[in-house]
């Protein structure tokens, strides 16, 4: 299934189903003659095998009378907000590409660009920790900026240099702890798309306090998701999808989910050690590589719209604005 949340215009949040090659949304309450188990996306995760059936039964019943057209509704993030993000480094590609240029970025705040970039190279700042091979490495995200696709993200005040990152990512369905990387796909219960935007020259000033992202990532809407959440029985292999990135229509990036370095089994079960998972909790890939403007010294400018598609998810789109 392609699960959504909603708003038909009235600012309730609701489940439904996109079908029709994505023209329409079921409503999957009203569809289901109002079954708790699909109330919400989150109550489907939540509610494990028994309540998927429940979902695809509303499916398949509301076709007909319990329908509106994809036009007519707002489509929200697929979860919105969810119980917990993650979001991993699995893409070698990417780091690879994206810290050679921060760095160009970082040396240009310095009166010798040149000699300030010579220097982070020679001390090695801004380049791929040995940690990235020995384990998986993720920051909590904030959840709370969570947005849908077509709805706008808007502009940090405090940046100059904006920029997207093509990424996906799973949710959990089973809770779980202490998972073991060859159970951990049992576990999964759908992927969607995500952008990580991000605010370069904030991002590349605290990297260096070494506890990770913060107003880089943090700003309200900063996390655009969706367009749907595709059920881990429709996704017979994720490490096989295609990835697309376009600005204002221009393709900017691709690559395939095939060179994650990390797998979601991996990152799963590095997480749950000593740690329970909780159903809908979100997981992110990390940019994949040649998935973001920074690798090809590129930014986003006030208007652009930021097109991220992968296979079998479909295309999420956000244009991003300076109030």
């Amino acid at each position: 299934m392609k699960l959504v949340t909603y708003d038909a215009g009235d600012g309730v949040k609701r489940a439904g189903a996109l079908v029709e090659g994505g023209t329409r949304v079921i409503d999957l309450l009203a569809a289901s003659g109002g079954d708790a188990r699909v109330a919400s996306v989150l109550a489907i995760a939540e509610g494990g095998p028994d309540a998927l059936a429940a979902a695809q039964d509303a499916e398949q019943r509301g076709a007909a009378n319990h329908g509106h057209g994809r036009t007519a509704v707002t489509l929200l993030a697929p979860i919105q907000p969810p119980p917990q993000m993650r979001d991993a480094l699995c893409f070698e590609t990417h780091l690879k590409q994206a810290f050679a240029n921060a760095r160009k970025l970082r040396a240009q705040a310095f009166d010798d660009p040149e000699a300030a970039l010579k220097d982070m190279e020679a001390k090695g700042i801004l380049s791929i920790p040995q940690t990235f091979y020995d384990q998986p490495i993720y920051y909590k995200a904030n959840r709370f900026s969570v947005i849908g696709t077509e709805q706008d993200v808007l502009w940090p005040h405090y940046s100059n240099f904006m920029d997207f990152e093509l990424e996906f990512g799973c949710y959990i369905g089973k809770p779980g702890k202490d998972i073991c990387k060859e159970d951990a796909r049992s576990h999964i219960f759908g992927y969607t798309i995500f952008n990580d935007m991000t605010a370069r020259d904030a991002q590349t000033a605290e990297m260096g306090g070494q506890l990770g992202p913060a107003k880089g990532k943090d700003f309200d809407t900063a996390n655009p998701m969706g367009p749907c959440l595709v059920t881990a029985d429709e996704m017979t292999d994720p490490y096989n999808l295609t990835m697309i990135c376009r600005v204002n229509g221009e393709e900017w990036g691709r690559g395939n989910s095939s060179t994650m370095h990390w797998k979601f089994e991996d990152v799963i079960a590095h997480v749950s050690a000593s740690e329970t998972l909780h159903s809908g909790e979100f997981i992110g890939s990390g940019t994949v590589g040649n998935g973001c403007g920074l690798e090809q010294m590129r930014f986003l400018n006030p208007g652009d719209v930021i097109e991220l598609e992968v296979d079998g998810i479909g295309i999420l789109r956000n244009r991003l604005v300076r109030p």
